[in-house]
C-alpha cells in the first residue's frame, strides 16, 4: 500500500524568511555597485532561484555569479536569525502525519541550507524528508526539485503541493500534481490562481482542513 506523499515549500509556506532574504538582496545590490530594487520587488526574490531573481531585476548576465557569492556571505550569516515558523505551521504537520501522510519539504532554497534552517527550527523532526536545490542553483528548478524528492520516495503517491508562490504551481505540475496555494506567503495578489492553483488557504489550520479532505478523496 502506497503512502500519500505531501510535498511543502520552505521560504513562505512553512517560514518567514523575508527579512532576512531581503537584508542580504539590499546588501549584495549595494556591494556590487547596482540600484537596489524597490521594497516589493526584494520580496518578489523570497521563493524562486537567485540565479533567475538576479537578472530578471537588473543585474548583468555576467555578473549574476558575483551577485549570487556576495549574497551568500551576507545571507548565511542571518538564515536563522532572520527567521521564524510561521505560527500553526508546527501543529498542521503534526495532525497532517498523524493522519498517516507523509511530509517532505521541496524548496528551490540550496539543500545544504534548507537542512540547517529546518534543524534549527524543530521542522527536521516534523518531516520526512528535506530536498533542495543543489549549491549551484543555475542547474535547478522547482521541478527538478520535486522531481527529486518524487525518485526518492518511490514506495509514496504524490497527493498534493503546497506553496506560496507562482514558481511552486508550475513545478508542481511538470510533475502532474496539483498546489494548494497558501497566502500569507510571498505571491502577488493573484498570482497562484493565474499560476493554476487549485485552491487558496488563509491560514495552516485551513491547510489541514484542505489536505485531509483531498486524502479522504483520494482513498475511498
Amino acid at each position: 500500500m502506497t503512502s500519500p506523499l505531501v510535498l511543502l515549500d520552505l521560504d513562505g509556506t512553512l517560514t518567514d524568511s523575508a527579512p532576512g532574504i531581503t537584508a542580504a538582496i539590499a546588501t549584495t545590490y549595494r556591494t556590487l555597485g547596482l540600484p537596489v530594487p524597490s521594497p516589493a520587488e526584494l520580496r518578489s526574490f523570497v521563493g524562486p532561484p537567485i540565479t533567475q531573481s538576479f537578472p530578471a531585476h537588473g543585474v548583468p548576465l555576467d555578473r549574476v555569479t558575483e551577485a549570487v557569492r556576495a549574497y551568500r556571505a551576507v545571507f548565511v550569516d542571518g538564515m536563522i536569525r532572520d527567521n521564524r515558523v510561521y505560527d500553526g505551521i508546527p501543529e498542521a504537520l503534526v495532525e497532517l502525519r498523524a493522519a498517516g501522510l507523509r511530509l517532505v519539504v521541496a524548496t528551490s532554497k540550496p539543500e545544504v541550507y534548507a537542512h540547517p534552517i529546518c534543524d534549527a527550527f524543530g521542522l527536521t523532526g516534523l518531516v520526512d524528508g528535506i530536498f533542495g536545490a543543489p549549491l549551484d542553483e543555475s542547474t535547478s528548478t522547482k521541478a527538478d526539485v520535486i522531481a527529486a524528492a518524487l525518485a526518492a520516495n518511490p514506495g509514496a503517491s504524490p497527493l498534493v503541493m503546497v506553496g506560496d508562490r507562482e514558481h511552486d504551481v508550475h513545478g508542481a505540475t511538470e510533475n502532474g500534481i496539483r498546489t494548494i496555494g497558501v497566502t500569507w506567503g510571498y505571491a502577488a495578489p493573484g498570482e497562484l490562481l493565474a499560476a493554476g492553483a487549485a485552491e487558496l488557504v488563509d491560514t495552516p489550520s485551513e491547510l489541514t482542513t484542505a489536505v485531509l479532505r483531498r486524502l479522504v478523496v483520494a482513498t475511498a
